[in-house]
């Protein structure tokens, strides 16, 4: 893998931390539970995606 796609892995992987964050901060927010339900298990998948980069990375990221 060259450099400018491994930079591109990290740049992904620090994109999906930022909107783990802002979901953390949503469903904190949010009162209904159908919504923070949903937002819930898009989190989930998220935090699944994020999982594979890092594991193309060897495990290794600049977070």
């Amino acid at each position: 893998m060259t450099q400018k796609e491994l930079l591109y892995f990290e740049d992904a992987i620090g994109h999906l931390k930022n909107i783990d964050k802002l979901l953390n901060d949503f469903i904190g927010k949010v009162d209904n539970n159908q919504i923070k339900d949903f937002f819930s298990s898009e989190q989930v998948k998220l935090q699944d995606l994020k999982s594979n980069l890092t594991a193309v990375l060897g495990g290794v990221s600049n977070e």
